[in-house]
C-alpha cells in the first residue's frame, strides 16, 4: 500500500477535513456483466438503492440476490467546497469487498484488491468544486486461488456465477465500511510510528514522521504527547526522536491508559499538517512459555469473532462493535482474534480504550482446496497439498502485500499483541516451508514494535507433520475434540484424545506459550436434552468443560479463545443450521447457557494464570 495522507486514520483536525459520504445510496447488479460496455461508469441507471456501509445480501428476499456472484455497482452524489481547490482531495474507503474500482464523473481513478482493508483514490483532478459530483464503483465479490480469502468461481448451467469458498462463513461483499470525503494539505503527515519501551518504571516513546513534502519546501516536525486530562507532558521536535515520558501512566489488560500523541508540520511557523494517534505505553514479549505484558505474564481469556449481524451482513455497526465489547467484559474476557481478516478500525480503537488484547489476522483464510477437503484430511481420507499449486507465486504476492497493509494500518495500536498470519493453512507439505518463511519474515520486516508472529494450526497438523509451526513465536491451536471428532458419547475418549496430542507437542520441548484460537460445539439456543446430546445447551457446555479440564492440566497452555463469540452466517450446508452455531451468544448477542457457565470460568481465572510464580 502506498502511503499518503489518505491512508492515515481519517480526522477533521485545522489542517484536514473529513466528511461521511455514508447514506442510502443506488444499487445494481451487474447480472449480465455488461455494465462497463453499456456506460454505468457515467450513472447505473434504473437501481435500487441500498445503505452503505453495509453487506448487501440480506437485505433482498430473493435467493439469486442473496447468492449473487459478480460485479455489482454503487453510485452516490457528493458536494466539493470550492475552498478545497488545492488541496489534495480524496475519497477513503474503508473496504470495498473483495476487489473495487472507482469512477468519478466518469473517469476511473482508483482500483484495489482486498476487501478487509482501506483504499483511497484522488480525485483532485476530477472533482467539480462548488457543485456536485457523481461517485461510482464498481466491486466484485468473486473469488479465486489467488487472492484472499481464497476459493474459487464457478458457473451455473444458466450462466449464473457461483462462489465456492474454501472457508467456512458466507461470503458477504459489499461496501461494508465507511466512505469519507478528505480534504488534506499538499505537504502532509503520511505516516506515523510509535515504539514504545520500558525499563523499570522508567518509559520511553520511539517516534518517527514521515511526510509527503514539495520539492525544495523547507518544513519542521514537532510532536506533543498529551495525557487524557489533555496536558502536554512531553514534546520535541524533529521527524525522528525518542521521548522520556514523565510518571508514565502504563496501558494495562482492562486497564488501559491512552496518551495523544499530536504530530504537526510547520514552514517558517505556520501550520501545514497536524494528525493524531491515541497510544499506550505497553510491551509485549515471549519468553519460554509465558506472553509477557509489561514484563508480567498474561493469560488470555477470549474469543474467536466474526464482523456478523443480521441484516448488514459484514458491514461496519457502532452499535454491535459497542454490545460486542460490553459483552466480552460481562463474561470476563480480556482477549480476541479477528478471525478472520481485519476488522474495522473503529474495533481497535474500541479495544485500545477497553485495554483488550487482540491478535490481528490477515485474510490467509482457505489456503486448503476445500473446508470439505480439510475435514476429510482430519478424518485421514486424503490429503491436498495446497502449495505445490501452480498459482502459488501469485497467490503469497497477494498474501504479503495483505500482511504489510494490515500492519501499516494497525501497528501503533497498544491493543494489538501479536500478528496471526494465516488460519488453518495446509502445512505439512514440504513446500509450505518457503511460502511461510516468505510471509513471517515480511511481518516480522513490517512491524516497527516487533510484535509476536504466529498463525492457527488447523486440527490434522500434529507435533510430527506442521512444518508451519517452526515460524511461529506462539502456537495458535484450532481444535474440536468432542465435536467434528469423537463426539457426542464419545466425549471421554475425546478428552483421552485431546491429552494425547498435547503430550505430543509436549514432548516437541519447542520452548513456546500455546493457545487454543478455537475449541467449542455447535447448539441449537432453543435446544435443552437430558442426558445430553449435540446441539443441546447441556453438550455445549459439557465440551468446554473438558476442554477446560485438559487446558488446567498442561502449564503451557497460555490462552484459550473459543470459538466462537457469537452465531453466524455461513453459506447452507447439512452441517449447519442456518449458519455456525457454536456462539457462547446468538447472532442476537444473547447469552446461551454456556455464557453462564463460561462468565463464571473467566472471572475465577487471574490475568496471570499459570504464570511461573502461580506453578
Amino acid at each position: 500500500m502506498k502511503k499518503t495522507a489518505a491512508l492515515l486514520y481519517p480526522r477533521s483536525t485545522a489542517a484536514r477535513q473529513a466528511v461521511s459520504l455514508d447514506g442510502m445510496w443506488k444499487f445494481r447488479l451487474d447480472t449480465q456483466g455488461s455494465g462497463i460496455v453499456d456506460g454505468w461508469k457515467d450513472g447505473i441507471g434504473p437501481a435500487d438503492t441500498i445503505p452503505v456501509p453495509a453487506s448487501f445480501q440480506d437485505f433482498f428476499t430473493d435467493k439469486n440476490s442473496r447468492e449473487y456472484t459478480g460485479d455489482f455497482w454503487y453510485e452516490t452524489e457528493f458536494f466539493v467546497p470550492p475552498e478545497r481547490k488545492g488541496k489534495s482531495v480524496y475519497i477513503r474507503f474503508g473496504s470495498v469487498t473483495h476487489r473495487g474500482t472507482v469512477f468519478v464523473n466518469g473517469a476511473e481513478i482508483a482500483r484495489h484488491e482486498g476487501g478487509f482493508l482501506p483504499f483511497a483514490a484522488d480525485i483532485a483532478k476530477r472533482a467539480n468544486y462548488g457543485g456536485s459530483n457523481r461517485l461510482v464503483v464498481k466491486g466484485n465479490n468473486e473469488l479465486s486461488e489467488t487472492n484472499l480469502p481464497v476459493g474459487r468461481t464457478t458457473s451455473l448451467p444458466d450462466g449464473r456465477k457461483a462462489a465456492k469458498p474454501y472457508f467456512d462463513f458466507f461470503n458477504y461483499s459489499g461496501i461494508q465500511r465507511p466512505v469519507r470525503l478528505l480534504a488534506l494539505p499538499k505537504t502532509a503527515i503520511t505516516d506515523l510510528s510509535l515504539i514504545p519501551r520500558l525499563n523499570g518504571d522508567k518509559a520511553e516513546l520511539e517516534y518517527a514522521v514521515e511526510t509527503l513534502v514539495e520539492t525544495g519546501e523547507e518544513m519542521e516536525a514537532r510532536l506533543s504527547v498529551l495525557d487524557e486530562e489533555g496536558r502536554i507532558v512531553v514534546e520535541a521536535q524533529g521527524a525522528k526522536g525518542v521521548l522520556a515520558i514523565p510518571n508514565p501512566r502504563l496501558w494495562k489488560v482492562r486497564d488501559a491508559y491512552l496518551y495523544r500523541v499530536w504530530a504537526r508540520l510547520y514552514r517558517n511557523g505556520e501550520l501545514l499538517d497536524e494528525w493524531y494517534e491515541d497510544s499506550g505505553l505497553r510491551t509485549v514479549e515471549i519468553r519460554g512459555t509465558e506472553l509477557l505484558l509489561n514484563g508480567e505474564s498474561v493469560y488470555l481469556k477470549g474469543f474467536g469473532k466474526h464482523e456478523d449481524a443480521d441484516l448488514i451482513g459484514r458491514g461496519y455497526s457502532l452499535a454491535h462493535i459497542k454490545r460486542d465489547f460490553e459483552l466480552m467484559k460481562w463474561i470476563g474476557a480480556n482477549s480476541f482474534r479477528t478471525s478472520h481478516y481485519p476488522y474495522a478500525e473503529e474495533v481497535y480503537l474500541m479495544a485500545d480504550r477497553e485495554g483488550f488484547l487482540v491478535i490481528d489476522e490477515a485474510p490467509a483464510v482457505g489456503l486448503f482446496d476445500t473446508t470439505n477437503n480439510a475435514l476429510d484430511t482430519v478424518r485421514g481420507k486424503k490429503k491436498v497439498p495446497f502449495f505445490d499449486k501452480e498459482t502459488l507465486p501469485e497467490l503469497l504476492e497477494t498474501h504479503l502485500k495483505a500482511v504489510q497493509d494490515m500492519i501499516a494500518r494497525d501497528k501503533n495500536h497498544p491493543s494489538v499483541i501479536a500478528w496471526s498470519l494465516f488460519n488453518e493453512p495446509e502445512d505439512t507439505s514440504e513446500t509450505a516451508i518457503p511460502y511461510f518463511k516468505a510471509v513471517f519474515d515480511a511481518a516480522l520486516d513490517s512491524d516497527p514494535q516487533k510484535r509476536p508472529r504466529t498463525f492457527a494450526v488447523i486440527m490434522f497438523s500434529r507435533p510430527d507433520t506442521s512444518k508451519g509451526c517452526q515460524f511461529s513465536d506462539f502456537i495458535c491451536l484450532n481444535r474440536y475434540y468432542g465435536w467434528y471428532v469423537l463426539g457426542g458419547c464419545d466425549i471421554d475418549i475425546a478428552e483421552q484424545a485431546l491429552r494425547s496430542e498435547l503430550d505430543g507437542w509436549k514432548a516437541q520441548h519447542l520452548n513456546k506459550p500455546f493457545m487454543f484460537t478455537e475449541y467449542g460445539a455447535d447448539t441449537d439456543s432453543g435446544l435443552h436434552k437430558l442426558p445430553s446430546v449435540q446441539w443441546s445447551q447441556e453438550y455445549q457446555i459439557e465440551a468446554l468443560e473438558m476442554n477446560h479440564r485438559v487446558f488446567d492440566a498442561y502449564d503451557f497452555i497460555k490462552g484459550e479463545q473459543v470459538w466462537a463469540f457469537a452465531d453466524f452466517q455461513t453459506g447452507e450446508g447439512i452441517h449447519r443450521l442456518d449458519g455456525n452455531k457454536k456462539g457462547i451468544f446468538t447472532r442476537q448477542r444473547q447469552p446461551k447457557a454456556a455464557a453462564f457457565y463460561l462468565k463464571n470460568r473467566r472471572e475465577s481465572l487471574p490475568e496471570n494464570y499459570k504464570s511461573r510464580s502461580n506453578i
